[in-house]
């Protein structure tokens, strides 16, 4: 009873840290910030830290992507470890970009927007899910139906906040 009343202190904390940061709200898709080239020309900050939306996919786990291997998507810049990988997303850039901009899942399903990290990830029924940390990773884990459904609901309001 007392690990399960730490953990969700743990869990609460973890959201009310991240939910009081300004920076990362405000934007439908999170970015880092700019200096981002794509082709020689400037480009909309990274996305997913710059990792490869693709290799979640086919390697089940995060792949650091390179600036040679680069396109926009929906006002954010997104690499990929190959050119395989590039040609993949391109040709159906939507189903490999993350849920919610990349923002953390479980965050939208509670009503807020903070940073998905992208070593804590989930794909469920073929969409890919980013999360804060491993402990949030976990709760979203633990009932990802109901999350999705809850962020599915949050989503069109808290998109643009």
């Amino acid at each position: 009873m007392l690990r399960k009343l730490l953990l969700s202190i743990v869990t609460i904390a973890g959201l009310v840290s991240a939910i009081s940061n300004p920076a990362l709200a405000g934007k439908e898709v999170n970015v880092a910030p700019g200096g981002v080239l794509v082709d020689g020309k400037p480009a909309p900050g990274l996305a997913i830290h710059g990792y490869d939306p693709v290799a979640y996919f086919k390697q089940n786990k995060p792949v650091q992507g390179e600036a040679g291997y680069a396109t926009v998507y929906k006002k954010a810049t997104y690499r990929f470890s190959s050119k395989e990988n590039l040609q993949t997303f391109k040709s159906n850039p939507a189903k490999y970009a993350p849920a919610y901009g990349g923002f953390c899942a479980y965050g939208v399903s509670v009503n807020a927007k903070f940073d998905g990290d992208p070593r804590f990830f989930k794909i469920h029924k073929g969409k890919l899910y980013l999360n804060l940390d491993k402990k949030i990773a976990s709760a979203f884990n633990k009932d990802v139906d109901g999350a999705v459904k809850k962020a599915e609901a949050n989503w069109p309001d808290l998109k643009n906040k």
